[in-house]
C-alpha cells in the first residue's frame, strides 16, 4: 500500500442545485424513489433518444449483484464503492452481507442528497456507511475517518467503479485515477468496473447514442464519455481480468446456466464490464 504523494491534482467540482444528477437519473431508471423532478425529466429525455437505455442500466445493476457474489465467494469481505449513488434495495451491502455476514461496505458519492439518503438507509448497520467525497480525490477518501474505521487496507478490498469512469474525461486521465486507488490496495484485492461502450459503426444505434449523450450532458451536471472496448480495457492497467474478461454486461457470468447472448438485444452492447484481481 502506498501513499498519495504522487496523485494527480484532481479537483472537486461544485454541484448545481438545479441540475439533474447521475444518481437520480439512475435511480429513476431502476424504478426507485430517490430522485427529483429534474432527474425524472432528463431520464425521460434519455429514453426518448435511446429507448433501450433503461434495460442497459438494469444490466449494470445485475452485473454489480453478480459481481459482489463472486467477490464474496473469492473471500472478499471489504468493499469500497465509488460513485455509488443511493444504496437502495439490492445494492452492495445487502448482497455482500447476505453472502458473508459481517462484510464491510463504504459507499462514496459526491452528491450530498444521495449521501444523506444513504446514511438514512444505513442507520443501524454498523458494517456499512456512506460518505460524501469526489472519486477524483483518492487521498481524501482513504484518509476519511469512516473509511479508516471500516476498512483494513492491509487486507484485500474490492474496489467498485461501477458506471462511474465514463464521467471522467480523457483530460482527467482516468487510467491514472484508477491506479491512484489500486496501488493503495493489498495484493489479493479486486477491481470491478463497468463503463458505457461506444457504438462505432454508422448505425441507427450509434445515432441514438450520440443524441442520448448530448441530452444527458445538457440536462445532468456530470458529462459522460463513452469509450471503445480497447479503451475500457486499458483502465484495468496491468491487472489480470478474471474469466470471462471484459464483456458486455449481461454476458459476465450470467446467473442462468442456459443463457445465450442475444445479438438482437441492442441494450446488451451499450455497456461493458469486468473484474480483475490485483496482485
Amino acid at each position: 500500500m502506498t501513499t498519495g504523494a504522487n496523485d494527480p491534482p484532481y479537483e472537486t467540482r461544485p454541484l448545481s442545485p438545479k441540475a439533474a444528477t447521475a444518481a437520480g437519473v439512475y435511480d429513476w431508471m431502476l424504478g426507485g424513489s430517490t430522485h427529483t423532478d429534474d432527474d425524472a425529466r432528463v431520464a425521460g429525455q434519455l429514453l426518448g433518444a435511446m429507448p433501450m437505455i433503461a434495460r442497459t442500466m438494469r444490466y449494470n445493476r445485475e452485473f454489480l449483484q453478480r459481481g459482489v457474489r463472486f467477490l464474496c465467494q473469492a473471500g472478499i469481505r471489504q468493499f469500497l464503492d465509488l460513485g455509488s449513488g443511493v444504496p437502495t434495495v439490492g445494492n452492495v451491502h445487502e448482497i455482500a452481507q447476505h453472502e458473508a455476514p459481517g462484510a464491510r461496505v463504504v459507499y462514496v458519492d459526491y452528491n450530498q442528497p444521495a449521501v444523506d439518503k444513504g446514511r438514512e438507509l444505513l442507520a443501524g448497520n454498523p458494517d456499512a456507511t456512506c460518505i460524501q467525497a469526489d472519486l477524483r480525490e483518492p487521498a481524501r477518501i482513504f484518509a476519511h475517518p469512516e473509511v479508516r474505521a471500516l476498512l483494513d487496507l492491509d487486507q484485500p478490498v474490492a474496489l467498485l467503479m461501477i458506471a462511474v469512469l465514463h464521467f471522467i474525461g480523457d483530460d482527467e486521465h482516468p487510467g491514472d485515477l484508477v491506479e491512484s486507488y489500486t496501488r493503495r490496495l493489498s495484493p489479493g484485492s479486486y477491481l470491478a468496473l463497468t463503463h458505457g461502450a461506444r457504438i462505432d459503426d454508422a448505425s441507427r444505434l450509434r445515432a441514438q447514442q450520440t443524441v442520448a449523450v448530448a441530452a444527458y450532458d445538457y440536462g445532468v451536471f456530470e458529462r459522460t464519455f463513452v469509450r471503445s472496448a480497447e479503451e475500457i480495457r486499458t483502465l484495468f492497467g496491468a491487472a489480470e481480468l478474471v474469466e470471462p474478461g471484459l464483456v458486455y454486461l449481461p454476458d459476465w457470468r450470467p446467473a442462468d446456466p442456459g443463457y445465450t447472448p442475444d445479438d438482437e438485444d441492442e441494450s446488451r452492447i451499450v455497456g461493458m464490464g469486468g473484474i480483475a484481481r490485483l496482485d
